[in-house]
């Protein structure tokens, strides 16, 4: 049997052998980009990687070594192609966004809408992304309004909730993003208190029926599982709207589950507060519009995407970030409409529009992917 540092020694040595080839192979690559520079050929080759890839497998025998030599020239190549884009970007081919940069925004003339009645969540991340500085509101009754609103012109801002802490994402809302032209322009998280209200003079006791949004019950199901088991809970279309109803049929023994303002608003008791099951429930909530603008300090980045369906396309995909030291920091996945088993993604990053390595990244996006979209920078 051999020493074990002998060993160690030759695979040193092997290793070096293999920089140096790896090295004189990235050169080879500068010379592919500067030859696809000056004849307009797209970076990506997926038939000629995926020939040389059964190529390069076939030399070897056995079915695990096969698998390796794929993957391990899958991740050669890639960085290959990474070192190309890079080069491409370098001489003045750039990945078109269609956004503008802006030194801030003005919402002193600003048209808003959100879905819902007043008193409703998204009329509160209004308010508090805003700041009263918008010149008039009004609300709509569907998300698919809202989008429609800004579309025509109707409204200059939308505010649309995307997703929560503990119920999770709004897919309708990822579906209309992907849907409709338009841009996201800003966020706003807002704490969700969810309280039990009731008309005038109710209690708890009296207490059959119960009235909220689906994600509203879903966010108060511990509560509503352990302590109030016999109620029969119906879904409205949002938290303001099942205060109303409760405030307009009078009804003793019909409860809402929405935040303490619409107490306020629709005179109505509170008569349990902050009954969510998680009492640190957050809901983020996305400002779009019809101009694709973002702030020159902007820091986020969200993206949807198609990419093909093969082995290993996420990956290849997501590996333009990575090279480029670009940390993504969420993905959420939507099913196609028509292709079944085919899947939208949606991706948010950290960076700005303008910087080197985010172009440098989404140039390669770009090429990669069957489609890109970049919904917003804010």
């Amino acid at each position: 049997m051999r020493d074990l540092n002998d060993i160690r020694v030759e695979i040193d040595q092997v290793d070096k052998e293999i920089l140096n080839l790896f090295t004189h192979r990235m050169e080879l690559a500068c010379q592919v980009a500067e030859y696809k520079i000056a004849t307009g050929k797209k970076v990506y080759d997926k038939v000629r990687e995926d020939e040389k890839l059964e190529k390069l497998s076939s030399y070897v025998e056995d079915g695990f070594s096969q698998q390796a030599v794929k993957e391990l020239y899958t991740q050669i190549m890639s960085i290959s192609r990474k070192k190309q884009f890079s080069i491409l970007r370098a001489n003045g081919i750039n990945f078109d966004s269609g956004f503008q940069q802006v030194d801030d925004f003005d919402f002193s003339e600003a048209t808003v809408c959100f879905q819902g009645v007043q008193g409703a969540y998204s009329q509160l991340a209004m308010l508090a992304f805003f700041d009263d500085e918008m010149k008039s509101s009004f609300h709509v009754d569907l998300w698919r309004d809202a989008m429609d609103a800004i579309s025509s012109g109707e409204a200059d801002y939308a505010v649309l909730p995307i997703e929560n802490s503990l119920a999770g994402s709004i897919e309708e809302n990822f579906d209309l993003l992907s849907e409709y032209n338009v841009a996201i322009i800003g966020e706003q998280i807002l704490k969700v208190d969810h309280a039990l209200l009731g008309v005038k003079g109710a209690k708890i006791s009296d207490i059959k029926t119960v009235y909220s949004h689906p994600k509203a019950i879903a966010q108060c199901d511990e509560y509503i599982r352990t302590k109030h088991i016999d109620w029969d809970v119906k879904n409205l279309r949002n938290t303001a709207m099942s205060a109303q109803k409760i405030k307009d049929d009078g009804d003793i023994t019909q409860a809402a589950i929405g935040s303490t303002y619409n107490a306020f608003l629709y005179d109505l008791d509170i008569l349990e507060e902050a009954i969510q099951d998680d009492k640190n429930n957050e809901t983020r909530f996305v400002i779009v519009s019809k101009d694709k603008k973002y702030r020159k300090n902007a820091d986020k980045i969200s993206l949807c995407l198609e990419i093909s369906h093969t082995p290993g396309s996420l990956y290849r995909i997501l590996s333009n970030l990575m090279f480029n030291g670009i940390n993504m920091n969420r993905i959420e996945s939507r099913p196609i409409k028509g292709v079944n088993w085919q899947y939208r993604f949606f991706i948010d990053i950290d960076g700005n529009l303008n910087d080197e390595a985010v172009r440098n990244a989404l140039t390669g996006l770009k090429e990669e992917c069957v489609s890109l979209r970049v919904l917003g920078n804010y």
